[in-house]
């Protein structure tokens, strides 16, 4: 009871204290359309792809269903591509889409999953196959890949330079074992990682967990050098790592990467390597009604030193300059995101997924959109709405009060199954500008249903 009343504690002080300080400054969290944990990045052509798990709106417990997906090129504007599996995507499984991981090798996409058995009650880590990183995936066992005794949960893969796969997985022991080429399927037994204090530290007065690891392993290589990232215990947890030269061990504790912080008990790492630097993901509880079950995934930058130790972490603002810039002479998705207030994620099979403004004065960001010496002189969005009071979208640079380019009236489709591209001249506009879209109307939910926009010269 008296961990449980320190957990709301903190909780309590992070929303109220120290989230609304924390969101003044506008990149991490990285989504702010619904919670997001569990981040697992994976790179491919050029792009950083991030499966996440998803917390439920108003959970009280960990509630989540499916997984989601975000990609970006810059590391400040993320493309929401939504729910790409669910744990009903696997017959044998009852439920708790937990932490994932997705990995490409030749060409196929392998995602990682822990979810609880319908057969036993027990959680097991099964995979789901694509030919996209967007999917759509599926199931090719029919079964789970893995399941031990218990605590099989927040799988990490990783494929080394001599082709070999490694599963690591577990709360409160961790196991490993060697897939096959085929990615679904392993060789040999189940591999039980010796807990000892010089590998995970050591843990007081907890017979059970003799060490700190605590659960969600990620597994990363750099040189010659193998990372486990784990976030390490008793909660709240900090996450820590352990360090060795291969990647079956024996491990030796490194230290702490991040402390304590971020108003939620749990956390979990997530590392890859994108144009030249490395990227540490973890959630915390930052957006307005977060907590230990409403998380929201961020994003530092990871530097070490020179003997490859990590160098510590505390949770920022997150990234400030984008490695590239946005094109907006092409169709670019609504979802498309640095920064919004307002805006809920949604999707239907109509137009796959979409954001919809819940309230007046809601807004999206969109950084370092280049118009180019030549400019542009026009605007169009593909937007919609099902109220009869008039609701409009304002187009705006560089701050939400910024200079004002055009106002769209948003036109009553109906619903979000239905849409209307609306076009406005624009005062000619050249430059490197952030681009805002602002809603306004009368304070009701749901106010406009935004698909995508486009600028043109």
């Amino acid at each position: 009871m008296k961990n449980s009343l320190s957990r709301i504690l903190i909780s309590y002080i992070f929303c109220f204290y120290i989230a609304p300080f924390f969101l003044l400054s506008a990149q991490n969290p990285i989504v702010q359309t619904m919670y997001t944990a569990d981040p697992a990045p994976m790179v491919y052509n050029d792009r950083v792809y991030l499966y996440t798990s998803h917390d439920e709106d108003d959970a009280t417990w960990f509630e989540m269903n499916n997984w989601k997906l975000y990609s970006s090129a810059d590391m400040v504007n993320w493309t929401d591509h939504g729910v790409i599996l669910s744990y009903k995507d696997f017959e044998w499984a009852k439920g708790d889409a937990w932490a994932p991981q997705c990995i490409e090798r030749e060409g196929k996409f392998y995602m990682y999953v822990p979810m609880t058995s319908r057969e036993n009650g027990r959680p097991a880590i099964g995979v789901a196959v694509g030919d996209s990183p967007l999917g759509p995936f599926y199931d090719p066992l029919g079964a789970p890949l893995v399941q031990t005794d218990w605590g099989d949960i927040d799988p990490t893969v990783f494929v080394d330079d001599d082709g070999q796969a490694y599963l690591y997985w577990g709360n409160p022991k961790l196991y490993y074992v060697k897939l096959n080429e085929d990615m679904i399927s392993y060789s040999g037994n189940v591999v039980a990682v010796p807990m000892t204090e010089e590998a995970f530290g050591k843990r007081e007065g907890d017979a059970g967990r003799p060490t700190l690891y605590e659960e969600g392993p990620w597994l990363y290589k750099r040189n010659d050098l193998y990372y486990l990232f784990w976030p390490g215990g008793p909660l709240p947890e900090f996450i820590g790592y352990s360090m060795a030269t291969s990647p079956e061990g024996p491990w030796k504790l490194g230290g702490e990467v991040m402390s304590r912080d971020g108003g939620v008990f749990t956390n979990h790492p997530g590392v890859t390597d994108f144009k030249g630097k490395t990227y540490f993901f973890y959630h915390n509880g930052a957006l307005p009604g977060g907590g230990g079950f409403n998380r929201s995934v961020c994003v530092e930058e990871l530097q070490f030193n020179k003997d490859g130790s990590v160098v510590p972490l505390k949770m920022t603002e997150g990234i400030t300059k984008s490695l590239s810039t946005v094109n907006p002479y092409i169709k670019n998705e609504a979802e498309t995101i640095a920064w919004s207030q307002g805006f809920k994620a949604s999707q239907n099979k109509e137009v796959g997924v979409f954001v919809t403004a819940m309230n007046n004065d809601a807004f999206i960001k969109v950084r370092d959109v280049d118009f180019r010496q030549k400019g542009a002189q026009k605007f169009m969005a593909r937007i919609g709405t099902a109220h009869n009071a008039p609701v409009y979208l304002e187009a705006r640079l560089d701050a939400i009060d910024g200079p004002l380019l055009c106002t769209l009236k948003v036109p009553r489709t109906g619903g979000d199954n239905r849409w209307q591209l609306v076009e406005s001249e624009i005062p000619l506009t050249t430059g490197l500008h952030d681009v805002y879209f602002v809603v306004k109307g009368e304070p009701v939910t749901k106010l406009m249903y935004f698909d995508y926009w486009k600028f043109a010269e």
